[in-house]
């Protein structure tokens, strides 16, 4: 194993790391996002909204985010959507996460004893005034540790995003093995550079998850 070929592109794998911590970070609040409408949509009292959010569910789930990332990115341009790689990388994978974390948020929320919203309403709380006052603060805490789950994968699924030629660490790793021949060095290095973000985000899952349990 070449030591140190692996010391001296270090470097370079570091500003793509930076890269992939932001497309991660930008990723996971669009995908927050889209859980929390999706959510919302599945547990509406319209017909239309919970098909909608159904849908949503099923096509993002049911098709490969790479397919979601070529149709997004090489197909766009065909109905007016122009977007560079790394915003076609932060749409496509935020809206295919958001799929994910609909229903951990829904499934959170569903869990919490339908008695909790039927003594609110009692109390003479509308349904927004319960939802935000009584559930959601249960629900929060049986969030956290699925959203980390969910992060997670997000994490290792933006090396996906080097199929459109997104510099982060996947590319490097693709673009370095193209000059000096060295797979092993290259995904090796790559490697650990994910295993460090990913338990980075662990510990900060973990440390929310207790402040949440707390409070």
């Amino acid at each position: 194993m070449d030591i140190d070929l692996m010391i001296r592109v270090y470097p370079f794998f570091l500003e793509a790391a930076w890269v992939t911590i932001l497309l991660s970070v930008l990723t996971a609040l669009l995908g927050l996002t889209c859980g929390a409408l999706g959510a919302a949509s599945r547990l509406s009292r319209f017909a239309l909204l919970r098909f909608a959010g159904a849908v949503y569910v099923s096509v993002f789930r049911g098709t490969p985010a790479l397919i979601q990332l070529f149709i997004l990115y090489f197909g766009g341009p065909q109905i007016g959507i122009q977007l560079n790689a790394f915003e076609a990388g932060v749409i496509g994978l935020g809206i295919n996460a958001g799929a994910y974390m609909t229903e951990t948020i829904r499934g959170a929320i569903i869990s919490i004893d339908k008695g909790q919203r039927e003594a609110a309403r009692t109390l003479g709380l509308s349904q927004w005034q319960a939802m935000y006052r009584i559930i959601l603060p249960q629900a929060a805490r049986l969030m956290v540790r699925p959203l980390g789950v969910n992060l997670n994968m997000l994490i290792k699924a933006t090396a996906l995003v080097a199929a459109i030629s997104v510099i982060e660490l996947t590319y490097t790793a693709q673009r370095y093995i193209g000059s000096t021949y060295k797979p092993l060095e290259m995904f090796l290095l790559a490697g650990i550079l994910y295993m460090i973000i990913i338990y980075a985000t662990g510990r900060g899952v973990a440390w929310l998850d207790r402040k949440v349990q707390i409070t």
